[in-house]
């Protein structure tokens, strides 16, 4: 049997359990501070604002100026709340959370804000992204007798922020050595019963804006600028690489937690992850993605009668893909957006279904058509040909596929829920078995340079296109993670305080006060 053919176990189709065509993002997150306001409530409509980052857990934790209380559970924000459950949660501060499971962390005790005690003070974490340095992290808090109840990195980030206050530091201080000592991608907010924080990794891979509310009523921070509209936020600005923001009653202050190192926001949140009406770096999400079509009809040029999207990530890019190349643009298919994440198993005859379930064609469109079908990526290649299908059956006479993301042939281990590289068809296959695999006509990819034309210009990790890892990544968390003649680069060796035990790093903090 050949490599591609060994492959094709893990490409051809969602098995129960198993994910969809599409990478997603692990949470995420709100924070905000407004005293005389309903914060647990507009955390709840924030949370809604973010929930296609995240559909299998959802919480809120408050600040009442006495104590922090915390409701999370799993299912979608409207699952897990009622309006019982905001009306009993009175205070001035509030932070949200959404999630998306990744393998091994799917349990009710993943679900955030997580809640931890520094000496008589409660605070709730909120956190977005992965840390690769974790397990040794973990490994070395528990040798000093600290206790755990999850397996989680968010936990970790927890407890070490509360070893470092307990000895005699300002929680500020202890979110400050413990930004030193984490490695990987992070945006966290956190509550204690009357101060909000916010900060972020250093290299800002992962995303977080600040908001202020009309008024002077009050502050925001959340993944997206969506979230802030949402609650009737102003956009003020990125919160910085290395940032920490406190929030209270003495007001807004900032300092620089860790120092910066080489800018490297993930490239996802302009190809898929962030909604299209958030703004990034100064530019719409939606305008990003509509010139990202533009790029991809000059790169990949067809002859066709019709350009559709596959609803809804992919349809700005196809309006984009239909202008450039002058073909009409239409609407060939249809979603029920009424689809949800369901603890009830589909049965064999409707999983053989698959995408139908999500996907409708409209003949009265597609039929005799020669089409482009734009998606926004094609990552695992396990709908794309069920949708190929789909529109054959309809009376397509011919299908384009194009994707407006370069391929994704590296694994990311920074939030996004790629760990194994077996995963991503284009690590296992030709753009030619590509098309073959999906039943295509013809397959096109964006390029790297064509995505990089039209983004904002700043720093960015591209390692899911090309290997090249802004973040040393310990061997032991990718061992087994590549495909044989992979090698990922580490661009930027772990700081060395990462690689110090926590008991030294205060040791040295001390000296150095």
């Amino acid at each position: 049997m050949n490599f591609v053919s060994e492959k094709l176990k893990h490409l051809d189709g969602p098995e129960p359990g198993q994910q969809d065509d599409k990478l997603h993002e692990e949470c995420g997150v709100f924070g905000i501070w407004a005293p005389g306001h309903d914060v647990a409530r507009m955390t709840y409509f924030a949370l809604h604002a973010l929930q296609h980052r995240g559909q299998d857990s959802s919480g809120i934790a408050v600040g009442d100026g006495k104590t922090v209380l915390v409701r999370k559970d799993l299912g979608l924000v409207t699952q897990v709340f009622t309006d019982a459950d905001l009306a009993a949660m009175p205070g001035k501060v509030a932070c949200g959370h959404c999630r998306y499971g990744t393998a091994g962390a799917k349990g009710w005790e993943s679900a955030q804000p997580h809640l931890s005690m520094i000496n008589d003070v409660i605070i709730a974490l909120a956190h977005n992204g992965t840390l690769v340095n974790f397990d040794s992290l973990r490994h070395e808090l528990i040798e000093m007798g600290v206790p755990f109840r999850s397996n989680t990195d968010s936990e970790v980030a927890a407890k070490l922020i509360g070893f470092f206050t307990q000895r005699g530091h300002s929680l500020r201080t202890g979110i400050a050595h413990t930004m030193r000592m984490l490695e990987g991608g992070y945006a966290m907010v956190l509550v204690r019963d009357n101060a909000l924080y916010a900060f972020r990794d250093p290299h800002g891979i992962r995303p977080l804006v600040l908001g202020k509310l009309p008024g002077d009523a009050g502050w925001v921070v959340a993944s997206e600028t969506c979230a802030l509209d949402t609650v009737g936020a102003e956009y003020v600005r990125e919160v910085a690489p290395g940032e920490i923001i406190r929030i209270s009653d003495d007001g807004f202050s900032s300092q620089q937690g860790c120092r910066p190192r080489s800018q490297a926001n993930c490239i996802f949140e302009h190809v898929y992850f962030s909604r299209p009406d958030s703004v990034k770096d100064g530019m719409s999400i939606y305008r990003v993605r509509h010139n990202m079509g533009r790029v991809l009809a000059r790169e990949t040029p067809v002859e066709a009668d019709l350009v559709i999207g596959v609803p809804d990530s992919g349809c700005p890019a196809a309006e984009g893909f239909a202008k450039e190349s002058g073909i009409p643009y239409g609407t060939g298919l249809i979603k029920n957006r009424y689809i949800a994440r369901t603890f009830i198993a589909p049965t064999q005859e409707l999983r053989e279904r698959g995408v139908r379930l999500k996907l409708n064609a409209l003949s009265d469109v597609v039929a005799g058509k020669r089409l482009v079908m734009v998606d926004d990526s094609i990552v695992r290649g396990t709908t794309s040909n069920q949708i190929v299908q789909l529109l054959r059956d309809a009376g397509a006479t011919e299908v384009h596929v194009r994707s407006a993301s370069p391929m994704v042939k590296w694994p990311c281990f920074y939030g996004i829920d790629t760990a194994d590289q077996d995963q991503l068809i284009a690590a296992n296959m030709t753009l030619e078995q590509i098309r073959e695999h999906i039943g295509a006509d013809s397959v096109g990819f964006l390029s790297i340079e064509g995505l990089m034309e039209c983004v904002p210009k700043v720093g960015y990790c591209r390692a899911c296109f090309d290997g090249n890892y802004p973040v040393e990544i310990p061997k032991s968390f990718y061992e087994e993670k590549f495909l044989p003649g992979y090698k990922p680069n580490n661009l930027e060796a772990a700081s060395d305080l990462s690689k110090m035990h926590p008991e030294d790093v205060l040791e040295m903090a001390d000296k150095e006060n």
